[in-house]
Order: C-alpha cells, then structure tokens, then sequence
C-alpha cells in the first residue's frame, strides 16, 4: 500500500490567502483548505500597502492549525501574486511595507524608462509585457523619488521570497515569480545587468536565483517553536500562482512534444492566458500585442497575456456595497443572463479601469467614449463585462496561435474563474473551443505537486497533470451560438489597440 505524505500550500491571492493541507498517495491528491483569510490593499497616508505583518501571522496560523491536527509534513510551499517586492537590509531587517501593485507611483515610469533605455531593447532583453506596475517600473519610481530606502537596502525579493525568508533565513529569488519583474532575461535565465545599469538601478540588491523544487530549508528556530513543528522544511514550488496553476492543468496534448494544441487561462482577478512553450518567444508580434515571457516549472516558458481579469466584477461589487446595494456574485449572475446581448463591449485592458475606484462609471464612461450606449443597471454592467472578457480572451487566443505557429483547439480555465458557468460559456461560445473548467484549486495542486516531485514522490510535469486528471472533476462547456459572437468579435476589435 502506497505511503500518504503530507505538503502544506500557503497561496496567497489578491483577495483573500489560505492554507491548503494537500495529502497525495502517489495516485490521488486531496485537498483541504484548513485556514483562510482576506488580503487586500491597506492606505498610509498617499500609499496603498500590502499588510505584511499580518499576512505572515495568518501564514503562521495555518501551520498552528497543521500542528494541531497531527499531520507530519513533507513539506510547506509558498506561492504569491508576482511583481512585488519587499528590501531587506542589514542585520535580518524588513524595509518597510511591500507597496501594492496598484499604487500610483509608477504612473508615467515606462515612459520615463524608455527614455533611459528604448523601449525595443528592454523587450528584446526581458520579453515582458510592458505594464506599469512591473518591478523595474517600481524600482525606477524608487529611484526617480530618491527613496533612502534603495540606499540601504542589500537584497530585493518578491512577495513568496519575502515569505520564504520569514520562514526560514534564507534569501533567494525562485525564477517564476522573478521573470515577472521585467529584469530577467528569460533567455539566459539570468538577471539583466545591462538593463539595470542603462536605468541606473541597484543590480548588487538582486538575490541568487533558484529553480522551482529547491529545498529552502527548515522553518527558523523561533517559527517552528512558535508554532508547534519541528524539522520541516520550506520548498519552493513554482512560487509565481500562475507558475503553480498551469502546473495543475490535467492537459492531454495530442502530440505530445509538439507545438502546443491547447492553451491554459487561470482565471481569478486577473486572467492569464497563454500556452506552454519550450522556449522564450520574442518578436516584433509578441512586443507588438504585448505578450510576455514569464517563467514555468520543468524548463518551460509561459507565453501568455494579462489580462484585466473579473477585477471589473469585483470594483463594480465593491462600488454598488457602498452605495448599500451589497449583491452576491450568485444573485448578479441570473441578472446578467438575463440582460441583453452585447449591448455595449469594452477593452478589459483599458488603462482607466485599472486603479480601485467606481468601475461602474468607468465602464460607463468608456462606452460613451466609444459611441455606445452605457449600461443601465447591475445586470448589464456584469454582462458587459463578461462578454468582453470573453471576447478578449478569443483576440488573445488568435494572436498567440499566429506567435506560436500552431493551433488550440481546447482552453483549459483553472482558478476561482472555473466557477463562473456564464463566463466559461462565453468563453467557448466566443472562441468557438471546448473549455474545460476545473480544477478551481488549481494553484494549491500545482504547490502540493511541485513538492511532491521535488521529494522524488512524482516522475515529471506529465505525471503531475495526469494526477490532476484523476483527482478533480473538470466540466466541459461545448461552443454553442457562435454566430453571434462573429459579428460581436468585429465590433470589438475596433475598441482594442492593435
């Protein structure tokens, strides 16, 4: 009979963190969220913040709870949202609060990078879509404030690596979540030391690199004691969330090696969407549609797009709460099936939509702009959404078949999107493609799974996704009115930047 190990996951989203308790039995993962908690921006003064201090109490939290239930572990695993980062200094010392990605401080730092360096030359070196709040843009707003922090920082790590340090000493950056930063260049795997001197960046902050399944070690003396574990160690799976997510993809290409048939979209606040290539893709197309090259698990590349994601549901919710009109995604869904189709589209990307603010009248505003009718009430304004977001999902998919050279004929959505029926059908109704939706703790099972390999217990990234495939259920959603969406798919190609 096959031994069951035990792994902890500690994912932390945009929204909200768990621990996720996985036990694998060399045939069948399980999963048992044990501990969650929120997680959002917090304002000091004219900044918006990450609320680190206590992100780590919950962390610390979860592996009580572990202790408590008796469950020895194999290993504990921390993954994060990517781009952020925290400075440590001197002595063991935390430089502040991680700024949140959505503050306001990189407004205009692209444009003043690429008077430093030409836009065209960071592509070639990064391969990274260029958005504004990337780690090199936060970077160049540190310096361009003369922040004294970059003056006595010693070490630069992203969100998990932050974490990972906390648990356990130790300072490194895992190459997932550090090729979100626009300063590795995914071609040799490598920081950019070209790129941090042509933007006068600090490149001896820039931490030793580490590859996903890297034994970290074990949790510090003080952690452990605290609470209640002893010789567990801390192991990097693929730190970036998304990195994690596609490992979990229960994928069956049809040729095995060859160009990818089949393309993942890890749907949450965000929606990524990309394919799963050997190598970085960087070319005029891929700068010209701004795709980017991030870091996967196993020596692959994610090709992929950002997309704005169901933030556009969110900030509506959160505006219509405090206007006292506090609706549940289970009572707007019926309302948006119920609005009419189509009745006005947006680019989910436009740059208004993405601070926190009334997105309602964000969306409204756009179509207006645009020459079309706003929508009216709750209903529409999701549907509104929804439907573009379904419709950028297809521009994105046609765009990276022509980059890639092959062609995708399924769309595998993992994440909390996974549970959103109206939008997976969408989904498939607007790309003309089967979607396979599930798992929805993709990102958990790829932390789980990751370890898992890394302790010898699983062969390789294709074992992992056939475990995937035998652990979760999926729900397969046919294209069905797709002539439809044709003539909606040209309407919205006239509001998207080419």
């Amino acid at each position: 009979m096959a031994t069951t190990t035990d792994y902890l996951a500690l994912d932390l989203g945009a929204e909200s963190g768990r621990g996720v308790l996985g036990k694998f039995d060399g045939e069948r993962l399980e999963l048992d969220e044990i501990h969650r908690f929120p997680n959002g921006p917090v304002r000091l003064l004219d900044t918006i913040y990450w609320d680190l201090p206590r992100l780590f109490e919950e962390m610390k939290g979860a592996l009580r709870k572990v202790a408590a239930v008796g469950a020895r572990l194999d290993g504990v695993g921390v993954d994060t949202w990517g781009v952020d980062f925290g400075l440590i200094g001197r002595n063991d010392t935390l430089l502040g609060n991680p700024v949140h990605y959505r503050d306001a401080r990189t407004d205009g730092m692209i444009e003043a990078a690429a008077r430093l360096v030409p836009r065209d030359r960071i592509y070639e070196l990064t391969g990274l879509q260029f958005l504004a709040f990337n780690t090199v843009y936060q970077l160049l707003a540190l310096k361009t404030a003369n922040s004294p922090l970059l003056e006595v920082a010693e070490t630069l790590l992203m969100m998990p690596d932050v974490f990972a340090w906390l648990l356990t000493g130790r300072c490194a950056s895992e190459r997932t979540d550090a090729s979100t930063s626009q300063l590795l260049d995914p071609r040799t795997g490598t920081w950019s030391e070209e790129l941090c001197r042509g933007l006068g960046l600090p490149y001896h902050i820039l931490p030793e690199l580490i590859d996903p399944g890297t034994d970290l070690g074990p949790l510090r003396r003080s952690v452990a004691e605290e609470v209640g574990l002893s010789g567990v160690s801390v192991i990097a799976p693929g730190t970036h969330d998304t990195a994690s997510a596609v490992a979990a993809v229960p994928a069956r290409p049809a040729n095995p090696g060859g160009p990818p048939d089949w393309c993942y979209l890890s749907s949450g606040t965000w929606s990524l969407l990309g394919v799963e290539v050997p190598r970085p893709v960087i070319t005029a197309n891929t700068q010209r549609w701004n795709l980017t090259n991030e870091g996967g698990v196993a020596g692959t590349t994610r090709l992929l797009k950002n997309i704005m994601g169901l933030w556009l549901v969110q900030e509506c919710r959160r505006t219509w709460a405090r206007a006292g009109r506090d609706w549940s995604y289970e009572e707007l869904i019926p309302k948006a099936q119920e609005a009419r189709p189509f009745a006005s589209l947006v680019d989910p990307d436009d740059t208004s939509f993405f601070a926190p603010g009334d997105m309602p009248a964000r969306l409204a505003a756009f179509c207006t702009r645009t020459g079309q009718i706003p929508p009216s009430d709750e209903g529409s304004f999701v549907r509104c959404a929804l439907e573009s977001l379904a419709l950028k999902y297809r521009w994105t998919i046609e765009r990276l078949e022509r980059v890639a050279g092959t062609t995708i004929r399924t769309v595998h959505v993992v994440g909390g999107g996974a549970r959103n029926a109206l939008l997976c059908q969408f989904t498939a109704d607007a790309c003309a493609r089967p979607v396979h939706a599930g798992p929805v703790e993709a990102t958990a099972a790829g932390n789980v799974l990751l370890q898992a390999m890394a302790r010898g217990r699983i062969g390789s990234l294709a074992d992992a996704r056939a475990i995937v495939g035998r652990s979760f259920p999926v729900t397969v959603y046919e294209p069905r009115d797709t002539a439809a969406w044709e003539d909606a798919a040209g309407r919205f190609a006239r509001l998207v930047p080419e």
